[in-house]
């Protein structure tokens, strides 16, 4: 039987395929992506795809159309069952499967869905995922008898999170997985370690009936910071969607962002690895990096990308990366993927493997540094990238101080400005740093004025971090 298939046009993304289920993304959507992904994978010399789907209503259909779709390919599918998109990285890597897609959301609504790939053990994205747009237009694609087994993983997976932990603390602990695909593996994991856990939205409900599941957030976060407070407890971890990002408060209810996380993990793992590079995003604060060179390690400033940020650690060796957005990357002891989960068990780690480790006193004695948040103002895409060239254009002509790795960051007095187009919606990115409040204002005074000069307006926002 012939095949030939179109996507809407905005659901094949940057890094993964994203869409509202029954108006942009459906079944036979799914098992397109099963069809072109599997020839992909034959095309290369493979045969073995894992899958996996999260708690979303909509996954179970997802999962079984795109399981149907590569077994049309000819490819034997190893369904790893419903869990966290980690869960589905672990079971590629340690089946040394040939691909894996995980049917995940992410932190989206309820009415989204979609798909995460990975070819071999490396991200699957960019032009990657646009071709299999272009083959499924083209009926591009390979038929064969395939076949489906069970690989349920979530035993395998609970006990390889386990295993890297130390620690033998009585501490309290409270965490917060928001309903998602992470709820049941975070219950579970929680009896094999030492302490008091209290476990909030520990089942898994597409509806994320408590609140949306993105610790980016603060207002998410409302619910497991009145709990630590009540609870007394040393620190409390929250996840996203599929269990990929973290969120973590200090026993006074403090949210860490992603780059102060990173600080805490960075020191750990530099003084079991002397002078490794580290790497975190073009967002993350001066502090990170500044801190990594203090502590010995090698900063490294990347683009913005759980894709981009895998690859760069495999080309440099990096043993743990992160991004504001709270993406933690661990090559040291894991597998350089981003896994929140396993990211709490580190961090934890080092608060239960010493006796007087006290988080909030090392919250602490961080650098304060005066900061805007993740300020995103709508540009057309066909705009954005035009933008950040003018931008850069009239700063070259300047002799600004400037780092172009994506968009541009503008290093200036007592701190930086950064200007990026998003690689995933029709946005620009900004973000400003000082060590002042004067020398904020005038950061972005001038990052506004590069902004006018290019016809747009620089929002204005309520809160910083």
């Amino acid at each position: 039987m012939s095949f030939k298939h179109t996507f809407h046009p905005s659901i094949l993304r940057e890094y993964d395929i994203r869409g509202i289920t029954k108006e942009t993304l459906s079944t036979e959507d799914a098992y397109a992506v099963g069809r072109t992904f599997g020839t992909v994978v034959r095309r290369g010399g493979g045969k073995r795809v894992c899958v996996g789907y999260d708690g979303r209503l909509s996954s179970p259909d997802m999962e079984t159309a795109l399981c149907n779709g590569l077994q049309a390919a000819g490819i034997l599918v190893e369904r790893v069952g419903r869990g966290p998109t980690p869960m589905l990285y672990f079971a590629t890597v340690a089946n040394r499967a040939d691909g894996g897609i995980m049917v995940t959301g992410s932190h989206n609504p309820p009415t989204h869905n979609g798909f995460k790939m990975m070819l071999g053990k490396k991200p699957f994205f960019g032009a990657d995922i646009k071709k299999l747009g272009e083959m499924a237009a083209a009926g591009d694609v390979d038929s064969g008898q395939g076949m489906t087994v069970g690989a349920p993983t979530f035993g395998r997976y609970i006990e390889r999170l386990r295993k890297d932990f130390v620690g033998v603390r009585d501490l309290t602990i409270v965490w917060d997985p928001g309903n998602g695909a992470g709820a049941e593996a975070v219950t579970e994991l929680v009896k094999l370690l030492p302490g008091k856990h209290i476990v909030l939205n520990g089942t898994i409900d597409g509806t994320f009936p408590a609140h949306h599941p993105d610790p980016t957030v603060p207002k998410n976060l409302e619910q497991l910071i009145a709990e630590v407070k009540k609870q007394n407890a040393a620190v409390g971890f929250a996840f996203d969607g599929d269990a990929d990002r973290i969120g973590v408060v200090d026993g006074k209810g403090r949210i860490l962002w992603g780059d102060q996380i990173m600080q805490i993990l960075a020191e750990a793992v530099l003084a079991a690895n002397p002078g490794a590079p580290i790497i975190a995003d073009v967002k993350a604060s001066q502090a990170l990096f500044d801190e990594v060179a203090r502590m010995g390690g090698k900063p490294i400033i990347w683009k913005t990308g759980h894709s981009l940020i895998k690859n760069k650690m495999a080309e440099t060796g990096a043993p743990l990366a992160g991004e504001m957005s709270g993406h933690i990357f661990f090559a040291d002891k894991y597998y350089g993927f981003d896994d929140a989960i396993y990211a709490a068990i580190r961090f934890l780690s080092i608060m239960m493997s010493s006796s007087t480790y006290d988080l909030a006193a090392r919250y602490d004695k961080m650098p304060v540094l005066k900061n805007t948040p993740e300020l995103r103002f709508p540009c057309a895409d066909e705009r954005k990238f035009a933008v950040i060239d003018e931008v850069k254009a009239r700063l070259a002509a300047s002799g600004a101080q400037v780092s172009d790795i994506d968009g541009v960051r503008v290093t200036g007095k007592g701190g930086w400005w950064l200007l990026r187009a998003s690689n995933t919606q029709a946005v620009l990115v900004a973000r400003a740093e000082a060590d002042t409040d004067a020398n904020l204002d005038a950061l972005k005074a001038e990052l506004a004025g590069q902004l006018q000069q290019s016809g747009l307006e620089l929002p204005t926002e309520s809160v910083g971090h």
